[in-house]
This record gives C-alpha cells, sequence and structure tokens, in this order.
C-alpha cells in the first residue's frame, strides 16, 4: 500500500478496510493511500478502518474473506466497528437500541 502509515496494515490486496496497528488518540493524523486522515476519536489496536468509501449495504472484505456489510455510508479512514458494520454471518449485539444480548 503505497504511501500509507506504517500504523495501518492491510491483510490483503482485496480488502476494503485497514487494521490498525497500535492504539491511535483522537487528532492523530496519518496517510492512507497517499489521502491525509484525522481520526476525530481513539481508535484501539486491532480495530478496522475503512481503506475506501462504502455506501450502505456494501460488503466489508477483511483478509480477503467477506466479514460483513456496512449498515450506512462509511467515509474512507473512518472506523468501521458494531455502529456502522455489521456480520452477515452471526448476531451483532451492541448495548444500542434494538439490539439485546438477551431477549426480555
Amino acid at each position: 500500500m503505497e504511501h500509507t502509515d506504517s500504523r495501518l496494515i492491510l491483510l490483503s490486496p482485496d480488502d476494503n478496510c485497514v487494521i490498525v496497528a497500535c492504539d491511535l488518540e483522537a487528532g492523530a493524523s496519518l496517510k492512507l493511500e497517499g489521502s491525509p486522515i484525522t481520526l476525530p476519536k481513539a481508535i484501539a489496536t486491532g480495530h478496522k478502518l475503512a481503506r475506501h468509501a462504502l455506501a450502505a449495504n456494501d460488503k466489508v472484505v477483511r483478509y480477503g474473506a467477506v466479514i460483513g456489510h456496512a449498515t450506512r455510508a462509511v467515509a474512507k479512514g473512518e472506523h468501521l466497528h458494531t455502529h456502522n458494520l455489521e456480520s452477515d454471518y452471526i448476531p451483532t449485539y451492541t448495548h444500542d437500541d434494538g439490539k439485546s444480548f438477551v431477549q426480555h
């Protein structure tokens, strides 16, 4: 990945996300395939950033395999997690309204 910060890892050339290699603080500046990115919030090691812009329902590919889909539009360099990514294979559980660990 030419012109990409060394704190970001591309696991497979087919991936549309990159992996954060170390904890990054809010306000961190980095380059993603030549584009400057400033993180609005801290991102923990192992989390994903969008390699390029994704539309709602676009498949998210990590390590060459589909891991789920974007639940809304996601900008290049944006954090990909349960707030905007849902698994296509197992339930995605969060504490958000409408999602719970157990049915009451």
